[in-house]
């Protein structure tokens, strides 16, 4: 059930919104070659205790962290750990925040030092997939919009799109309806409402949209081992506009 969010917890989820936005600010200047995986998670985690808000994933259906961090072939849900960054990797962050429990949800890919022009593409497209994607979410379409503007756009520059894991209703949850592929489906196919807030999130990699999981039960990996991006915004839909409520960069 798609449950809609009214004024005043559109402005809860939005300072949630805001305050994720402001750690992933202070993050990104901070990444650099040599620190590890876990260092990333330990600064989310400090940058949130100041702000006064939980992790959202901590514990979340058993995670371990506060913070996914994925790196090269890794699409989602990499567990942090002493596992060194170096120049040329592809570096996934996905994070969210709960405060008063209301909660938020924004994903993105940047480059470790000097990566290949591959990888310099990819990201480009993938981050341009999740602005087409949002572009689509407005009153009046439906979630098939979105779904057709992401995959179009990585079918016309070769990319695979990775079809076992999708976008989703945030907001009073983590996770909630309606789903969001990120290809035509035969799934369910609502209409966008005035009051809905979705978390838009496409997953594309430099091969084959394959993914398997790893022996860990929660890091995705790509199945022929190439590179993976993820770009994820939660955005709020009104009558009249569409709000990004994580926009950072």
């Amino acid at each position: 059930m798609i449950r809609l969010k009214n004024a005043r917890q559109m402005d809860l989820i939005r300072a949630s919104c805001r305050i994720l936005a402001e750690t992933y600010k202070k993050l990104i200047p901070v990444v650099a070659e040599g620190m590890t995986t876990l260092d990333l998670d330990a600064f989310v985690r400090d940058d949130f205790k100041k702000a006064g808000v939980k992790p959202a994933f901590l514990d979340y259906q058993g995670y371990p962290a506060a913070l996914c961090v994925s790196v090269n072939d890794e699409v989602i849900h990499g567990i942090p750990s002493k596992r060194k960054l170096k120049s040329g990797d592809v570096l996934s962050l996905d994070c969210g925040c709960e405060l008063d429990g209301y909660f938020s949800d924004s994903a993105f890919t940047l480059p470790v030092g000097t990566v290949s022009l591959d990888a310099e593409r990819l990201i480009k497209v993938t981050r341009e997939c999740l602005y087409l994607g949002i572009e689509q979410a407005k009153v009046g379409n439906r979630i098939h919009h979105i779904a057709k503007a992401v995959s179009a756009h990585a079918n016309e520059n070769g990319f695979g799109i990775v079809r076992q894991y999708c976008g989703h209703g945030v907001g009073f949850a983590p996770h909630e309806d309606p789903q969001i592929p990120n290809y035509i489906s035969p799934g369910p196919n609502p209409r966008i409402v005035p009051g809905m807030v979705l978390a838009i999130e496409p997953m594309i990699n430099l091969g084959t949209g394959d993914v398997r999981v790893l022996d860990d039960d929660w890091t995705v990996v790509t199945l022929d081992g190439k590179i993976s991006a993820h770009f994820e915004h939660t955005v709020a839909i009104f009558p009249d506009h569409t709000e990004i409520l994580t926009l950072f960069d």
